[in-house]
């Protein structure tokens, strides 16, 4: 019997990020924003491959200066599956925890807001 345990121990692979994520690897590096928005985003992988991070550095919009970052990947609750979605949160610096689910269609990657279909 423990020969048995052994074994299937030996077979397991560990977990593999989807190949999906691979697709956004475009964005890796340091992007400079101009037009309404500007200031400069930073995108990199987690060790691992699961998740990717941004972070965003803005310049003054409203009289405030928007700082953050967000976390990119499938969502896996304790005991479940990975969501077949990439999900992201965005954590800012005045407090604010924006959701979003990213789409990428050949070129074309849209990101909506909290979830697929929504009007942001």
């Amino acid at each position: 019997m423990v020969d048995d345990a052994n074994n299937a121990q030996a077979h397991q692979q560990p977990p593999q990020p989807n190949p999906d994520l691979k697709n956004l690897d475009i964005l890796v590096g340091t992007w400079e924003m101009s037009g309404d928005v500007q200031g400069q985003v930073t995108f990199e992988w987690m060790e691992g491959g699961f998740f990717l991070i941004q972070r965003v550095d803005l310049g003054q919009q409203d009289g405030q200066r928007t700082k953050g970052i967000e976390i990119i990947g499938h969502e896996r609750p304790f005991g479940a599956e990975p969501s077949e979605e990439i999900k992201s949160c965005f954590y800012s610096n005045t407090g604010d925890t924006l959701d979003y689910v990213y789409e990428l269609e050949g070129d074309t990657l849209t990101i909506w807001a909290e979830e697929k279909g929504s009007p942001a």
